[in-house]
């Protein structure tokens, strides 16, 4: 699988042609470069998978392969940095998912970014972007997945920030960058503990089940717990900042500023899983030697999808309803980890079904999060506004958009046979086999999550009708923008009828996913009573979804201003930390330090000044001076 090194060198070969060239380049041109080279990187990754996934197993477990890895960096004695490619169930799934939705934005891009300042310049980052996720996800070590990681938080500021000129996106930029910075610092601390401790950052060692090279991470401890915890739950932290996990999660809803297929790209389906992956990646030393951390994953999952369901609700803005639905969707996944409660995969004990149907997820999700965000972005080209008020009646005049809309609208509320259902009910599963409480709190959230979309979907396409302002008349997107939508809506059908428990699991041993009847009635039946009670509220136009509003006023207007998370951090950041604390540590720094070094060098210069008269270079002078001294020695002798 040689081969496979292109899969990491087209994009960014692509990148630096864009990028160095793009002022040159017409903006079609451009487009073209970008997307046929995302085509062959598609191509290639599909091809790798089916190289992979019909190789034999040997003894019923597929093979870790590596078809590069060399040594960039020695430190020390034995721990050094390598760069390489790996390839395993958990890397070529991933590998699918980023290639396919990059694809899509690509060819989507071309009609939504059509006219738009800077479009070289769109893709170059774009180039760069998929490159950097693809680094990722194909990492031999955590090292290499570390200096990815970081790559991908700047590709994602530069799209993010794409209008410069537009404050409120480079405010979003850096708020981006920033949180995630922050989280990024915790882990790489606890990369460096890890690998202190281990000496590796090699993947193959680390989660090879060889549990003596964590002897002194789990011989060292501080405040009661092991070094290892600790690692592990720093190395979290790092991936709840990329995955927007409370209270870490700040960042996305404003990162809508960026266009679109941007959201689509970054904020559903490649960028905010990457915490998902981390853990994914690093499950086995989470199970088997921190599983308390694992179960407080479960929990902060649990919460941050229920918190960001629940704000959802109200929201007005279609980009900031499914920045919210993603957090919640990546809670599901992180749920579905944090449950399981063994590597070995069987029909008894369902100890790593959480792990599978967490993949299984991430993989289903993707695709139908981003035909909602490409739907998002036909609509918004379609009528000039993000407000659900600015819609309505769009059915008539969007047909494609509207049925491929629905089609991801049933798959995340769960319906069957969409390929969310199938991917929902195993993590449902999985949740209800950790704690009847874990699973009643997910079918909660799940119907929540049902109610929300089709309170999107009815203000969006049924409700009061569309005022045709003067000669705009909403239309639907040209075939650049509807191809990626029926593609992706292909897969949302027939998504849920892959085997995926043959592929990935945690032992990568075989699973045949089977349905919980139980489980499976409970979810569709909380899911349809939910759709229900949208369809009273929102189909048509009514005064009743106000009249709640008013009547739960107070919780409304808490929801809709994100239980002002955001200013208790505003509050934080500049009441107590700016204000405070770097205030008067400025002034002491500017006034104490600087002004004793200032006054130091003062009066150095008024010695200076005052002596340089010594060295006139006059012979009188000098004698005099002699003379004087001469004197002054004279008397000092006689006196004392």
């Amino acid at each position: 699988m040689e081969y496979t090194i292109l899969i990491l060198l087209l994009p960014l070969v692509s990148f630096l042609l864009i990028g160095l060239t793009g002022a040159a380049l017409k903006p079609k041109t451009a487009g073209l470069i970008g997307t046929v080279t995302l085509t062959l990187v598609a191509f290639l990754s599909y091809y790798t998978a089916f190289q992979y996934f019909t190789s034999p197993r040997v003894e019923g477990v597929w093979q870790t392969l590596m078809p590069y890895n060399f040594t960039w960096m020695n430190v020390g004695v034995n721990l050094h940095i390598d760069l390489g490619i790996l390839i395993d169930p958990i890397s070529v799934m991933m590998m699918i998912v980023v290639s396919t939705v990059s694809l899509m934005v690509h060819i989507y891009s071309m009609g939504y970014m059509k006219g738009e300042k800077g479009f070289q310049r769109y893709y170059a980052f774009l180039s760069l972007f998929s490159f950097s996720m693809l680094g990722l996800v194909l990492a031999t070590n955590i090292f290499q997945m570390y200096i990815f990681w970081e790559l991908v938080g700047v590709s994602s500021y530069l799209l993010i920030g794409f209008y410069y000129t537009k404050p409120s996106a480079v405010a979003a930029s850096k708020k981006a960058f920033i949180v995630t910075r922050f989280a990024d610092f915790f882990f790489l601390i606890g990369i460096l503990v890890l690998s202190y401790l281990t000496q590796t950052f090699d993947f193959g060692t680390l989660l090879s089940g060889d549990g003596s090279i964590f002897n002194n991470a789990l011989g060292s401890t501080f405040m009661g717990a092991s070094a290892l915890t600790w690692a592990m739950a720093l190395i979290f932290i790092g991936g709840a900042g990329k995955s927007a996990m409370f209270p870490l999660h700040i960042w996305l809803p404003d990162a809508m500023e960026g266009p679109t297929p941007v959201s689509a790209l970054i904020h559903a389906a490649t960028m905010v899983v990457a915490g998902v992956y981390l853990v994914a990646r690093l499950f086995p030393i989470y199970i088997g030697f921190t599983p308390e951390i694992l179960h407080g994953i479960a929990y902060i999952g649990a919460f941050t999808a229920m918190f960001s369901a629940v704000i959802a609700i109200v929201q007005t803005d279609i980009k900031r309803v499914l920045a919210f639905s993603t957090i919640s969707q990546i809670g599901f996944m992180m749920v579905a980890l944090g449950v399981s409660t063994s590597m070995e995969l069987n029909h008894h004990e369902h100890g790593g079904l959480g792990y599978m149907a967490s993949m299984f997820h991430l993989f289903t999700h993707a695709m139908f999060k981003a035909l909602l965000f490409l739907g998002a972005g036909s609509i918004i080209h379609a009528v000039h506004s993000n407000d659900m008020k600015d819609m309505g009646g769009l059915r008539k005049f969007m047909p494609v958009t509207h049925i491929t809309f629905l089609i991801a609208c049933l798959a995340i509320a769960g319906i069957p046979p969409f390929s969310g259902f199938v991917s929902k009910d195993e993590i449902m599963t999985a949740a209800y086999h950790f704690s009847t409480g874990m699973g009643v709190w997910m079918t909660i959230t799940a119907g929540i999550t049902a109610f929300y979309m089709f309170r999107l979907y009815y203000n969006i396409f049924w409700g009061k009708e569309y005022k045709v302002h003067g000669n705009h008349k909403p239309h639907e997107s040209p075939l650049s923008m509807t191809f990626p939508l029926s593609f992706l809506a292909l897969l949302t059908v027939v998504g849920g009828f892959i085997p995926f428990g043959k592929f990935v699991t945690p032992d990568r041993s075989e699973y045949l996913i089977h349905l919980d009847i139980k489980i499976a009635v409970i979810s569709v039946a909380v899911a349809v009573t939910a759709i229900a009670l949208a369809t009273l509220l929102y189909r048509r136009d009514s005064k009743r979804p106000a009249e709640l509003a008013g009547k739960m006023s107070g919780l409304y207007t808490v929801a809709y201003n994100k239980f002002y998370i955001d200013e208790v951090y505003q509050f934080i950041t500049k009441k107590i930390i700016f204000n405070s604390i770097s205030r008067p540590f400025a002034w002491f720094d500017r006034h104490v330090v600087d002004g004793a070094m200032n006054g130091m060098a003062r009066l150095t210069g008024w010695t200076s000044v005052k002596t340089k008269g010594f060295q006139s270079g006059s012979i009188q002078w000098y004698a005099w001076v002699f003379l004087f001294g001469t004197l002054l020695i004279t008397a000092l002798a006689a006196f004392l």
